[in-house]
């Protein structure tokens, strides 16, 4: 596997939309008032602008992610955790059979920098794509006034477990989030606390709803708790992922609210393997040979467990660990 050092080229702007377009090894991004056009030596795709924007946020945000971040169908990125490849119908049959499919692979840095290069460019003020569309404007049309506030929003690490003394308040109406809109209906009591006699502070507990509940940001962690390679995320979303998820490990889901379909097909060829609808208290596994992606018809609470062991992708790749975490068979 070839890896290009390359650096993000910024390339002519466009008098008539004010976007520039830009080159990252033998791609071109460029953009219009309606969509984003990417282009390599065998062909070109295109895109719907706010589609690809929310994608290429998220991949930033996410550093890339586990295994395969599919914009659409044909364009995304696979994380090799220090280099990835950016790919253009490499997981696609027909382009595949046409032989205009592309792959190249660059340092983590290199795309992380050209990613949020373009990001800046093409997002005006009063869009933001880390949010629900009802919360947010449109990246349509002509270039606006640039945003000055930050495009990502960075992780805060907790000084104590939430609401223990001492914990700072991420998450209130004091700092500025309030309890969504679509969460209005839910019940925020605190939980009781009844310790055995000489335990007496010990034990603590939140209603970890409420946290959730002031997420400014969808598909995306509202908290994580890591502990050594296990990662636990609880997420509030709502409209569509915006990416296709696909796996090199397993990732389960457990439902906490409300209702989220999911559409599940083969990683390599994009062929349907099926369709699950999740309700409160669902569990399901989504295996590592599958690409994924949700949808939430209200804005709905969900929780994410992965395993994030050093070198567990090479295990699930050569086939020592099967797809699935249980056989039923």
């Amino acid at each position: 596997m070839s890896v290009l050092d390359a650096k993000v080229e910024r390339l002519s702007t466009d008098p008539a939309t004010g976007y520039t377009a830009f080159r990252l090894g033998s791609f071109t991004f460029r953009r219009d008032e309606y969509f984003a056009h990417v282009s390599w030596p065998k062909g070109s795709h295109i895109i719907e602008v706010d589609r690809f924007l929310r994608a290429m946020v998220r991949d930033i945000g996410w550093g890339f992610f586990y295994g395969w971040i599919f914009f659409d169908d044909i364009f995304g990125t696979t994380n090799h955790y220090g280099t990835v490849d950016i790919f253009a119908g490499s997981y696609d049959k027909g382009y595949r059979e046409a032989g205009i499919d592309h792959l190249e692979t660059f340092t983590a840095e290199a795309v992380s920098e050209a990613f949020e290069a373009i990001s800046r460019d093409w997002i005006s003020e009063g869009y933001d794509p880390l949010n629900a569309p009802l919360e947010t404007g449109s990246p349509i049309g002509p270039k606006g006034p640039e945003r000055t506030d930050p495009l990502l929003r960075a992780f805060i690490a907790a000084d104590r477990m939430l609401g223990l003394p001492g914990d700072k308040p991420v998450r209130s109406d004091e700092t500025g989030h309030p309890i969504n809109r679509a969460f209005a209906d839910l019940e925020y009591d605190a939980p009781e606390i009844e310790c055995a006699p000489g335990f007496e502070g010990q034990l603590h507990a939140i209603n970890l709803f409420e946290h959730i509940a002031r997420s400014d940001v969808t598909w995306n962690p509202s908290i994580s708790a890591v502990t050594r390679a296990n990662i636990c995320c609880v997420t509030s979303e709502e409209h569509m992922l915006p990416v296709i998820h696909g796996n090199d490990r397993n990732e389960w889901f457990i439902q906490l609210t409300d209702e989220i379909h999911w559409s599940i097909a083969d990683k390599e060829t994009g062929a349907p393997r099926g369709r699950v609808v999740m309700r409160p208290g669902d569990v399901c596994a989504m295996p590592a040979d599958i690409r994924h992606q949700g949808f939430a018809p209200k804005r709905a609470m969900l929780m994410v467990m992965e395993n994030g062991t050093p070198g567990l992708e090479q295990r699930y790749a050569s086939g020592e660990l099967k797809p699935y975490p249980v056989d039923f068979r």
